[in-house]
């Protein structure tokens, strides 16, 4: 990746998320354009391409940083409500890294290389990826949902889908360390999570929900090591 594009990147990540407090951010939803931790925000941010290319030759790349943030950070705040805060978050980030990538295009002629997209294997990745999400986690309650115990312990204390999510993100974990070669990750994401279930399924009693549990977990372990093989091997 170009050197320019890094540090760009790097400058907004340190003045996002490391240089912006949370009173910052309460203000500014609070008091919009006339909060004055915007200003001085956006000030950070120019400030900071000065630091990462330690030169004021770049005052220009500053400034259209400085200037593309402001717009943004407004229209986030005019924008905002309750209801939309956090897709506004994720939203305002990408458009952040739109205008980053149109910057460094502008005054370095950055072009992405996405030849990438021409190898079947990525394609397959990327299908592999798919599945082991919602799919995945659909096929697994039409198989298993004969089976659900009547007095489930997460129906009481668990988060909503939280084994849902969980279960995503054990997958796309052993997608990963299979795709890496770190097999023995494998066997500590499953220990792991032995551990931590063993204290519901002991307090909870019943042989019904422990091999319910047993069930989902190996369906679900099986499932990602099938779906990660075939990516690993594929030639």
């Amino acid at each position: 990746m170009d050197i320019f594009l890094i540090k760009i990147i790097l400058a907004h990540l340190i003045g996002d998320f490391f240089l912006q407090p949370n009173a910052w951010v309460k203000e500014k939803e609070s008091k919009k354009l006339k909060s004055g931790k915007l200003y001085l925000h956006i000030g950070i941010h120019t400030v900071l391409i000065f630091i990462v290319f330690w030169s004021f030759d770049v005052w220009k790349l500053a400034l259209s940083i400085g200037a593309l943030h402001f717009i943004i950070d407004a229209l986030k705040l005019l924008i905002q409500s309750k209801k939309n805060a956090r897709i506004m978050f994720f939203a305002d980030q990408v458009v952040h890294f739109i205008s980053i990538f149109f910057v460094w295009h502008i005054f370095y002629s950055g072009v992405l290389d996405i030849s990438f997209l021409d190898n079947p294997k990525v394609w397959l990745i990327i299908s592999c990826l798919l599945f082991l999400t919602m799919p995945t986690s659909i096929i697994m309650r039409v198989i298993i949902n004969k089976w659900i115990p009547a007095n489930r312990v997460e129906d009481q204390k668990s988060l909503q889908d939280a084994g849902k999510y969980i279960g995503v993100l054990e997958r796309l974990l052993i997608f990963l360390f299979i795709c890496t070669n770190h097999f023995e990750a494998v066997g500590f994401l499953l220990a792991a999570k032995s551990i931590f279930r063993f204290g519901d399924l002991k307090e909870a009693h019943d042989i019904k929900l422990t091999e319910y549990v047993l069930i989902g977990t190996l369906l679900s372990f099986g499932i990602a090591l099938a779906v990660s093989m075939l990516a690993l091997n594929y030639k």
